[in-house]
């Protein structure tokens, strides 16, 4: 099974190079802006093999960040900064709450 897919990689891949050294040599008479289908093919081609590029990195980001089942230092810091700014944020609702009442008292 390994071998069948190897063997269509390289079937690909010959003819799209031999496709390009045909044009880039001359022997291709070939001008793609004249050919609006194969413009349009290849923009819908192109739009294809992106989403589905897009779909394996999903997948691979999602793999990575489920295998792993743990925080890296760098999201560790962020939950304690997080934490950090809840603690001050209850004070300064606290600070306003006991101000709230008279402005010109000093805490």
């Amino acid at each position: 099974m390994k071998r069948r897919w190897l063997l269509l990689w390289l079937l690909v891949v010959g003819a799209l190079t031999a496709i390009w050294l045909g044009i880039v040599t001359g022997v291709l008479g070939f001008d793609p802006l004249t050919n609006f289908y194969f413009v349009i093919v290849a923009v819908a081609v192109i739009g294809i093999l992106s989403i589905i590029g897009a779909v394996f990195i999903g997948i691979f980001v999602v793999y990575r960040i489920y295998y792993r089942q743990e925080f890296t230092p760098f999201e560790k810091e962020m939950l304690g900064m997080r934490e950090d700014v809840k603690a001050l944020t209850a004070k300064v609702q606290e600070l306003t709450a006991q101000l709230a009442g008279n402005p010109g008292k000093k805490a």
